[in-house]
């Protein structure tokens, strides 16, 4: 379904469109069917990685590093942390903030914008204050507003930066909109911050379960690697793509789905799948053959997948080594609402003698 032509990402193309997310805003390319899609996309990863950019998250490693290493610092002596607040939250945004070239002294605002929006994401009319979404409603707004302020300073003069790069590249496919350029830096604000933190903290609490691995961890730090692919299967940051759209009346295991029908793909299920994995519901490290659906596939296929992937391995194994005897305050955490966003809104848990 991910790879099938006759569905679409536009939600235009529904029977019934959806309200879009933001009045006023142009849509990323998520959002899009080729070929205005792939012409985007293309433009994009000219400077996001090969061939072009093959250099972009090796040329990151002492910066994330460095980043990790100053958040775990803070951590010292503290009996209880809370590793979504004090750690996997703020990384992304600091990595993503030096990657689009955010001056340092917006970063703060940053933090702010992206933790308001994410708060609203799981916002619910019934239990919640309207301040929730209103939060979120402005912090969009204003996120929006310092992009694109940040892109028009940006126009000659090329730098390094991705918002520099992209507003003064006039590739094979032409220069990108200011517009366009904002709604990229957004996606990769908003998407990549959200699949990073999850990705860290279920990371985290996976191995908190399985302390077996945890201490095979801290002594082969190569073991990081098939770990995070496995976490990518075995406790995704995603687990559902909320919004596809039939082109038109399409079949499905027997199953008519009318043109215009809202599909909903559930990822987290397909990388469990029997028929596909052996012991599908056993975390596995060493597991081999594991092309999960951690970051989708098609011509969506996460984009930034390689820079968070880098991140939570570096992540993962720096905790690892340097939290001293970490322990779950509460096992199950409390989860997020979200259907779609798997991963905990808390993660407590003590270290050293406690």
């Amino acid at each position: 379904m991910l790879n099938d032509p006759h569905l679409s990402s536009d939600l235009r193309n529904l029977s019934r469109p959806m309200p879009p997310a933001e009045e006023g805003a142009t849509s990323s390319f998520i959002h899009m069917d080729s070929p205005e899609h792939d012409r985007l996309r293309r433009m994009v990863m000219r400077h996001f990685g090969p061939p072009h950019t093959p250099g972009l998250v090796t040329g990151l490693e002492g910066f994330l590093a460095a980043t990790v290493g100053s958040l775990i610092d803070d951590l010292a002596g503290k009996e209880q942390i809370d590793v979504v607040d004090d750690f996997a939250f703020p990384f992304p945004v600091t990595v993503t903030c030096h990657l689009l070239g955010v001056p340092r002294e917006d970063e703060p605002l940053f933090h702010l914008w992206v933790n308001d929006i994410m708060n609203s994401i799981d916002y619910n009319p019934e239990t919640d204050p309207k301040e929730k979404l209103d939060k979120g409603v402005q912090a969009r707004k204003d996120l929006r507003q310092r992009l694109g302020e940040l892109v028009d300073q940006r126009h000659g003069r090329p730098g390094d930066d991705l918002l520099s790069r992209l507003a003064n590249d006039d590739g094979p496919d032409g220069r990108m909109t200011d517009a366009e350029i904002v709604a990229t830096a957004r996606l990769l604000l908003i998407a990549g911050h959200e699949t990073v933190v999850n990705l860290i903290t279920n990371g985290m609490l996976t191995l908190l379960r399985h302390p077996q691995v945890l201490q095979r961890l801290r002594h082969e730090p190569g073991l990081v690697v098939p770990l995070v692919e496995e976490l990518l299967r075995y406790e995704p940051p995603v687990h559902i793509i909320p919004w596809r759209a039939a082109y038109s009346d399409i079949t499905v295991a027997d199953t008519v789905i009318p043109k215009g029908s809202r599909i909903m793909l559930m990822l987290a299920s397909g990388s469990r799948d029997p028929k596909r994995f052996h012991d599908p519901d056993r975390f596995d490290p060493d597991r081999r053959d594991n092309q999960h659906l951690g970051f989708g596939s098609g011509i969506h296929l996460c984009f930034g997948g390689p820079l968070a992937r880098r991140e939570t391995q570096i992540a993962l194994t720096e905790l690892v080594r340097r939290l001293d005897r970490p322990r779950l305050v509460a096992d199950p955490p409390p989860y997020r609402r979200s259907p779609v966003l798997r991963g905990p809104i808390h993660l407590h848990i003590e270290q050293g003698d406690g």
